[in-house]
């Protein structure tokens, strides 16, 4: 009965397939220094020295593209203006029919190559999903991140509903499979866009996300309006086998959280993270509740001197797109990366704790 339910749960969510659309332009110039069949590494550097930062934008639904919409509009502009002069972006490409039994232990593995081809320790910046990627790789390969950002990533998806988390928890782990069962062993973006948000996007909305003091109707919004609907309509294919281990590791079990994940071969624990840390999110996130986000400090093993966060006024996609969180939210966290560390002696540490207590 359940399976025949979810049949027709996933039909209605599915339905018909959508028109082909055009895949998202990038709006800042840069270079593609290497290409997987799983992610390309988009460089947008203007130096060749110094420490890397690497952006991990999210695999979920819709494109990497999210982090360089338009011009003013951009967060690789924001982060290469603010002082990132050499700053990469892994570009998770749309899966294909041979790609359906991929897993996370394969987009981590190929998340160590970008690193490795980049050069070690670099500043791991995680956008959205991509966020908890990053917080498993620096579990992962401690050595090789030297500083690590969250923006709107969920690690403890009980420490807060979100209609995100509601949505994965509640919803029987059978329809989940039913989905890609009927991609063929694929997650199809463009039929299941309704199932994860809505088929439409206003144009108030798209105001809203972008921040933007551009009237509608004008000529301006109506460029942007039109950079963002490409981005909205072009999805991703993801494969089966890492959709149902997002669904049911990190949601259903919240295995990142309880320290229970197994990755890569190894319990990941994140106790062993080390690295300074910044966590943003969104006052108004409807993926990612901003307690999901800052739970993160009491989970990793980060002095509490370099733990960092803040909170911007904004909705979940905003973070990345929005411009007046471009503009004051974003150089802040650039400082904070190009700072040094702090270190404290662990007498004074101990007295900083039991002043806190």
């Amino acid at each position: 009965m359940a399976a025949l339910i979810a049949k027709q749960f996933a039909n209605l969510a599915v339905g018909p397939a959508a028109p082909p659309v055009q895949e998202p332009k990038w709006a800042t110039p840069h270079n593609i220094a290497l290409e997987l069949k799983t992610v390309r590494l988009r460089d947008f550097s203007t130096e060749n020295d110094g420490s890397a930062a690497l952006v991990c934008a999210p695999f979920a639904l819709h494109s990497a593209a999210i982090a360089d919409l338009a011009p003013g509009y951009s967060l690789a502009a924001a982060l290469r203006n603010a002082g990132l002069r050499r700053l990469f972006m892994a570009d998770w490409r749309s899966a294909t029919a041979d790609m359906r039994f991929l897993g996370i232990d394969d987009y981590l593995a190929a998340l160590n190559v970008l690193v490795d081809h980049i050069g070690s320790p670099v500043d791991l910046i995680g956008l959205s999903q991509g966020g908890w990627m990053a917080l498993i790789y620096a579990a992962r390969f401690p050595v090789k991140v030297r500083k690590l950002v969250l923006a709107g990533s969920s690690v403890d998806i009980t420490a807060a509903p979100s209609a995100l988390s509601v949505l994965a928890i509640e919803s029987p782990l059978v329809i989940f499979h039913e989905l890609v069962r009927l991609g063929d062993g694929l997650v199809p973006g463009r039929k299941v866009l309704k199932f994860w948000g809505p088929e439409s996007v206003t144009s108030e909305d798209v105001q809203q996300l972008l921040q933007t003091e551009k009237p509608i109707g004008s000529a301006g919004f109506t460029r942007l309006e039109a950079r963002f609907r490409d981005w909205y309509a072009w999805t991703v294919d993801l494969p089966g086998t890492f959709f149902l281990e997002t669904v049911e590791k990190l949601y259903k079990r919240n295995e990142l959280a309880t320290g229970s994940l197994i990755a890569l071969g190894q319990r990941i624990d994140l106790g062993t993270i080390r690295a300074p840390m910044f966590m943003l999110a969104a006052s108004d996130d409807e993926l990612a509740a901003p307690q999901q986000v800052f739970a993160a400090e009491h989970l990793v093993g980060t002095a509490a001197h370099n733990l960092r966060k803040a909170v911007a006024p904004c909705r979940h996609v905003c973070l990345f797109i929005g411009k007046r969180t471009l503009e004051d939210t974003w150089p802040s966290i650039v400082r904070w990366i190009k700072e040094p560390p702090i270190s404290v002696p662990e007498h004074a540490e101990a007295r900083m704790i039991e002043c806190v207590h």
